[in-house]
């Protein structure tokens, strides 16, 4: 029996010790994997590290342009920013990439280090129209004869250069839509944007006035440069009146810059450099604020007026606007016929706030009452405007 329990005895504590041993096992692999994610965070993080010694160890890069490129083969250079002029050289890898004009990076040594390329201004970059509006001509009613017009002075040049060519005649360099607010000026210009196969820029008249001298005209020069190297292209200046208008000597400086934001645009619009496969289209409602300069053929060729609506044209509106609305028993001519010297806006507005009030009377269709009570809002509300300003 002694025998037997030392035996019993010596079994349970060999299983024991194994049993110790696992736990330690266990707890040193366990331990290992913990050192392991360590040591793989404390190399990522080394690595980091390097990475940012070598930047701040790296010589920093100046910016300069191109003036020109001597017969000899070095390089003329103007560094930006304190206007410093020198000759460097460049390898054969980067000489073929150069060009009067285009910014390279150049180190301390003055070597150039790699070709840049035309950096263009943060708001001349948004004007570039990345996707085209979902308007077409065909939602424009009542201008026709304006559309036509529009489309061989802007589209058919770009699309259908060849006519122009058999025929031997000079397509015109640019249009001016102008009219009564409401009519449909830059309507039409975003159905070019939207037929047109060509880049779009377009921008603001006011975006062009700004409070530093050279500023505007800087910002002129860089983006008929973007539509230059874009073309074809169409630049449309949106309420050109705001940089366009006829100059005067107030002797201000903001009168003064405005000015200079202008000579810089008659420049590029028809001045001694090629503008290219640029068109131009322009609207505005003050046509008789502007330069004489502006309007002569060879920047303007073509000064289209944008007319108020007539009664066909106000029909064509109306259906074009109430298309996709459910219409109970309503006679939209009887609202043309009502609704004269309505411009294609107001017209848009009535259709709208007939929507509106059949929404608020929780009907299923709209009434011939709500467009007539629609009507006799929108006109009283054009009608307090048009005293507010008198």
């Amino acid at each position: 029996m002694d025998m037997e329990e030392t035996a019993v005895n010596n079994s349970a504590s060999s299983s024991s010790g194994e049993l110790k041993i696992q736990i330690q096992l266990n707890e040193l692999e366990a331990s290992l994997l913990d050192l392991k994610v360590k040591v793989d965070e404390l190399q990522k993080e080394n690595s980091q590290l390097k990475r940012e010694n070598n930047q701040l160890k790296r010589m920093p890069l100046f910016v300069a342009v191109v003036v020109d490129i001597l017969p000899n083969g070095e390089i003329y250079l103007r560094q930006q920013g304190n206007n410093q002029e020198y000759l460097t050289n460049a390898s054969e890898e980067l000489r073929p990439l150069l060009k009067p004009g285009a910014k390279v990076a150049v180190n301390n040594a003055l070597s150039i280090v790699k070709v840049i390329g035309n950096i263009y201004d943060s708001r001349v970059r948004v004007m570039e129209l990345e996707e085209s509006p979902e308007i077409s001509y065909a939602q424009i009613g009542g201008l026709s004869d304006e559309i036509k017009e529009v489309r061989e002075a802007v589209e058919y040049p770009l699309t259908r250069p060849e006519i122009f060519r058999r025929i031997g005649v000079e397509p015109p360099k640019g249009i001016l839509l102008f009219g009564a607010p409401g009519t449909g000026k830059t309507l039409i210009a975003k159905a070019v944007a939207h037929e047109a196969k060509a880049t779009f820029i377009r921008m603001s008249g006011s975006e062009l006035v700004h409070k530093f001298i050279g500023e505007g005209a800087g910002l002129v020069r860089e983006l008929f440069q973007l539509a230059r190297e874009r073309a074809p292209a169409i630049v449309f200046i949106d309420e050109i009146d705001a940089v366009g208008s006829m100059r005067t000597n107030d002797g201000t400086s903001g009168s003064a810059e405005v000015q200079r934001t202008l000579m810089q645009l008659l420049a590029e619009m028809d001045g001694f450099d090629n503008r290219g496969d640029v068109r131009i289209m322009a609207a505005t409602n003050r046509a008789d604020m502007l330069d004489p300069a502006l309007l002569r053929p060879g920047r303007f060729d073509r000064l289209i007026e944008i007319p108020v609506p007539d009664k066909d044209a106000r029909l064509q509106i109306l259906k074009i606007h109430s298309r996709n609305m459910k219409l109970g028993t309503v006679d939209l001519k009887e609202i043309a016929l009502i609704t004269e010297k309505a411009t294609g806006a107001e017209l848009e507005a009535i259709c709208r706030e007939a929507g509106m009030m059949a929404v608020r009377r929780d009907a299923d269709e709209i009434s011939m009452i709500d467009y007539t009570a629609a009507v006799h809002k929108v006109k009283n509300d054009a009608v307090a405007d048009t005293r507010m300003y008198i």
